[in-house]
């Protein structure tokens, strides 16, 4: 089986903005996937919060495959999101009337679902935050990549 990332929002921001000082690191992320035979993947999710600011056109969709958010991810989304609020000892009374439940629990939800997603690729600290304390009470299937370390240390390979 083929292997395959998530790419998040953030991922993108820091990729197409080159006064960032994270672009170069995740363009040397981008072009390891697809010169490893990642299958890179975004949410609707990201592409919705990448167009607060972005327009969908600046996205290299030609390489990307867009998972639509549907009804498993939407279960799958409030169990993580209940280990979430659990672990940060958010009360049930806090969550009324409804839950405002953070997209990082909507695209692990996703991440974990697609049996082919290795890796769910960021540089947001909530992100990697969020993602410890889901770990306490849960088992995800996915690994994180976080930017800020090269992708030659994260793959092991020889310092470039």
């Amino acid at each position: 089986m083929k292997h395959s990332v998530l790419l998040d929002t953030s991922f993108f921001i820091r990729l197409l903005n080159y006064n960032d000082p994270l672009q170069k690191n995740a363009l040397a992320y981008y072009k390891y996937f697809l010169e490893n035979n990642f299958i890179i993947k975004i949410s609707t999710v990201s592409i919705a919060e990448y167009c607060v600011v972005g327009s969908i056109n600046e996205l290299p969709l030609k390489d990307l495959q867009i998972i639509p958010f549907n009804l498993d991810h939407g279960v799958k989304t409030g169990e993580f999101a209940e280990v979430i609020f659990s672990e940060n000892k958010i009360s049930s009374e806090k969550l009324k009337p409804r839950a405002i439940i953070p997209n990082d629990s909507k695209l692990f939800a996703q991440a974990d679902l697609d049996q082919s997603i290795t890796h769910f690729v960021t540089s947001d600290a909530r992100s990697l935050s969020t993602y410890a304390t889901l770990k306490k009470g849960s088992n995800p299937k996915f690994q994180m990549i976080d930017i800020q370390i090269p992708y030659y240390r994260t793959f092991g390979i020889l310092d470039l």
